[in-house]
């Protein structure tokens, strides 16, 4: 089943350190962000990691629980959250199973080889559990504040004016 905006995740179960496990109904009620990543330990998904942890109590604030999502392993991922002192869990999804289910996956070029890799993508998940937001093919700079401004506009029930969707990402639509 695909993830569809305004409709419900299809049924998964995933575990994640600190001994969580999240699955689709895991968190109804609390707004749910699923960051999904390529490797712990990189450039890139560093800078995104600690950029969610410098807005952490923003997103607690706003009622939002932020989960990141790679193929790592949960050795890699307790090393890589107690490396950079992140307050929110990591899910290891080593059998790609939810980077599958939201379509993350894609064929890359790498040093002139075909590889598979996650593309970065940000999934926002209101409390009723439907799919409110997507954000995919997405670069660092900037985007959490993005995911922070559309947290705090489906808690209110409304969008700014300023957040705009373009072709990579979905508008939030109010439930009728």
């Amino acid at each position: 089943m695909a993830i569809v905006v305004n409709k419900p995740l299809p049924e998964f179960e995933a575990n994640a350190t600190g001994g969580i496990k999240v699955s689709n109904v895991s968190h109804l009620g609390q707004i749910l962000i699923l960051y999904f990543y390529p490797k712990d330990n990189t450039p890139g998904c560093t800078t995104e990691a600690m950029q969610f942890r410098d807005k952490f109590k923003d997103f607690e604030k706003a009622g939002a629980v932020v989960f990141g999502v790679s193929r790592d392993n949960m050795k890699s991922h307790d090393d890589f959250k107690a490396k950079l002192d992140l307050p929110f869990e990591l899910i290891a999804d080593t059998e790609e199973k939810m980077c599958h289910m939201f379509g993350v996956v894609k064929n890359k070029i790498m040093y002139g080889k075909k590889v598979k890799g996650i593309e970065r993508s940000t999934f926002l998940v209101g409390p009723d559990g439907l799919l409110a937001q997507e954000w995919r093919g997405l670069k660092v700079p900037g985007h959490v504040d993005e995911v922070l401004k559309a947290v705090k506009a489906l808690k209110s029930g409304t969008r700014p004016a300023s957040a705009k969707a373009t072709a990579k990402e979905a508008p939030v639509q109010e439930a009728a």
